[in-house]
């Protein structure tokens, strides 16, 4: 009676379980969690399977927030999504702006979305990121991004560490096509929407400057030295694309026009907006010719219409999932 009344609890916990984490071929990767460096990973409140994990980094000395969704069928491709400027040091944009679980709810990928960061083009700075002597923020996010977090998905998400995508917008744009243009034995993919592509142009230091003074009162100085540092050169897209060769490039900025589906932002967000967007496609353009005269992979969309906003790169990421998916190899 007692084995009748198991099987019996057994068989309607397995249904219910079936019924909230469907579809059932999905749930044999998807609804366990996984251990981090606190113990063990959360169910987000993004939902759709994701995770929010705490990955201790030795670099940064400090635990990283972590979103990720597992690969629905346990395949071993890994898609990187890297914020903005405006990085929350909690939760990263892709979960809430827009909700990238959802978009690849059926994708045999393991989504990977890191919180924190902000202002700091998730490279690694010559000295303490703020001008508070008294709090030093240090930053190291391409040794993160390149060597901690690759070994924690790898141990913990049957991630490949030369088996990645790496995307971005914005600020993350910018970071995504440098760092895989310098790890290419790691990311197969770069995908830019609406990045800035070439970070040493002329004008575009005292831009950086104002900007990251402004995000949270950041020192530039102190990401690579001075404004004339080879360093600089070597973290600008436009300087360090050689290492795009055998990678496939996807690239997007938006015309800086309102749409349609811009009509319900306020005036002062249009406005910034569409000079932010103008900024991004220009860049890119330029970055896109040089690009294709040294005979690099490049897919570029122009929308007519697309401000810097989040109704852009919502546009983009479902625009892009098929290339991501087919290049991956994970549908």
């Amino acid at each position: 009676m007692r084995k009748a009344m198991r099987r019996a609890l057994a068989a309607i916990m397995a249904f219910f379980l079936a019924v909230t984490v469907t579809p059932a071929a999905q749930a044999a990767n998807r609804d366990w969690l996984r251990a981090d460096s606190t113990g063990q990973c959360e169910w987000d409140q993004a939902q759709y399977w994701v995770q929010y994990c705490t990955v201790w980094s030795p670099s940064m000395e400090k635990h990283i927030p972590v979103h990720i969704q597992p690969a629905a069928r346990g395949g071993n491709a890994g898609l990187y999504l890297l914020d903005g400027m405006r990085a929350l040091p909690d939760r990263s944009a892709w979960t809430t702006d827009v909700n990238a679980g959802e978009v690849f709810a059926d994708s045999n990928i393991t989504v990977v979305m890191p919180a924190g960061g902000a202002g700091s083009f998730y490279s690694d700075w010559d000295g303490p990121a703020t001008f508070d002597t008294k709090n030093p923020v240090k930053y190291r996010w391409e040794t993160f991004l390149t060597q901690e977090l690759p070994s924690y998905l790898e141990t913990n998400f049957g991630v490949a560490k030369n088996n990645n995508s790496i995307a971005g917008l914005s600020m993350g744009a910018t970071a995504a096509m440098s760092i895989a243009a310098k790890h290419p034995g790691q990311f197969k993919q770069a995908i830019s929407w609406s990045g800035y592509l070439n970070t040493t142009q002329p004008g575009m230091q005292t831009l950086l400057r104002l900007a990251l003074l402004d995000v949270g009162g950041f020192n530039i100085l102190t990401m690579y030295g001075s404004t004339i540092n080879p360093r600089r050169f070597e973290n600008d897209p436009f300087w360090n694309m050689g290492g795009l060769k055998n990678t496939d490039v996807y690239i997007s900025s938006g015309s800086g026009i309102p749409g349609a589906a811009d009509a319900g932002y306020p005036t002062g967000q249009k406005i910034s907006g569409a000079l932010l967007e103008w900024f991004s496609a220009y860049s890119t353009t330029i970055w896109e010719t040089k690009a294709r005269a040294q005979g690099l992979h490049v897919t570029a969309d122009y929308p007519k219409y697309g401000l810097h906003n989040w109704q852009n790169w919502r546009d983009q990421i479902w625009r892009t999932k098929p290339r991501i998916l087919d290049v991956m190899n994970a549908h």
